[in-house]
């Protein structure tokens, strides 16, 4: 099969080649799947170059959000498993009712690395393989799952976000920011966006911001406190950090909550607590990838919930590009210089 592979570490467009490797083979509890699409994400960048906090052994293949069709399975794992509701087996299944998915089954989720989702197959944790959304296809359901999930578990799980406020989201016409402006929205929320340049300005309007700051052109912390009465934003929602962060600590409103979500900007910001104090605001960290392992079913109840509102039409994943399989690394690379809005999805097919 085709599969891009790194075997040193580097920006992607260098780092990454196209090659003809063996197809990977499902163990116990494991979905060998066709890759329908490959969502791309700021994380597969910091793979290529080593600075994740995942690093596969070399050579591996990146990718690590996938839409997938099961080819066959490893045989249950140890101890057997259920789906429960919310997950495979549950409500939206598209397969059988078994609790695991079925050779046929459209599913998402992430890869099993080194085995990513850059390839025509992959593997994956049939525990953590999700009915695909029927209402989306194939590239918005591939990238319904990391973006979304992380915006959803930050508004809603450790932000508490409520109907009324305002929520000031950066980035907003990226991957996770356009994810977090749907959701915002769905919630009640007044969304600001903060963007740069006018091209991804008006990609944040058409997702339904409230209003939209091109920091560029705006002191996006004047904006804000404009745009409030001086109040402030209520949640921010930062996968930026450095500029972003110490921006928005300053239009905080009394009792808000900064959420930081990553890194994008390359920055990694050291918060003033005693200006966190003096506000009276709360830094609330957010890794959802550790949802899995602690509370799993928290997940697949969030899929659900996700699945009921694309159903509902009312959050959409923004796909932008869809680009074949030898366009990956070109995608990934324009990805990590923070060139592109939405998602691009990479269609081995």
């Amino acid at each position: 099969m085709k599969a891009w592979q790194v075997a040193e570490p580097g920006e992607p467009r260098g780092a990454m080649r196209l090659a003809e490797t063996a197809r990977p083979e499902p163990g116990p509890g494991q979905l060998l799947v066709r890759v329908r699409a490959a969502a791309v994400n700021f994380p597969d960048a910091l793979m290529c170059r080593g600075q994740y906090q995942v690093r596969p052994p070399l050579p591996f293949t990146p990718g690590v959000e996938l839409c997938g069709e099961v080819v066959a399975a490893g045989g249950p794992a140890e101890g057997g498993r259920s789906g429960g509701p919310g997950g495979p087996g549950g409500p939206g299944r598209e397969g059988a009712g078994d609790g695991v998915p079925a050779v046929g089954d459209r599913v998402i989720g992430t890869p099993l690395l080194p085995h990513g989702a850059y390839a025509e197959y992959a593997l994956m944790d049939a525990a953590a393989a999700f009915p695909a959304p029927p209402a989306l296809d194939d590239a918005e359901a591939a990238a319904l799952h990391i973006g979304y999930q992380t915006a959803w578990f930050g508004l809603h799980r450790r932000a508490a976000l409520r109907p009324g406020e305002t929520l000031l989201v950066h980035a907003a016409a990226g991957g996770v920011g356009s994810a977090a402006v749907q959701l915002g929205k769905a919630a009640g929320a007044t969304v600001i966006g903060v963007v740069g340049g006018p091209e991804k300005a008006a990609v944040a309007r058409a997702l339904g911001a409230d209003l939209v700051v091109d920091r560029r052109e705006q002191d996006f912390t004047a904006a804000v406190k404009e745009a409030t009465g001086g109040r402030g934003a209520d949640v921010v929602f930062d996968p930026v950090g450095g500029d972003a962060y110490t921006g928005s600590a300053r239009c905080t409103a009394f009792e808000g909550r900064i959420l930081v979500v990553g890194f994008a900007g390359g920055a990694v910001q050291a918060p003033a607590l005693n200006h966190a104090l003096i506000k009276n605001y709360s830094v609330l960290g957010l890794h959802w990838g550790l949802y899995n392992t602690h509370d799993p079913q928290a997940v697949h109840r969030a899929h659900a919930e996700l699945t009921g509102l694309a159903a509902k039409g009312v959050v959409r994943p923004l796909v932008s590009e869809r680009v074949p399989l030898d366009g990956a690394a070109d995608a990934v690379q324009r990805v990590a210089d923070g060139t592109t809005t939405g998602r691009i999805a990479v269609l081995p097919g």
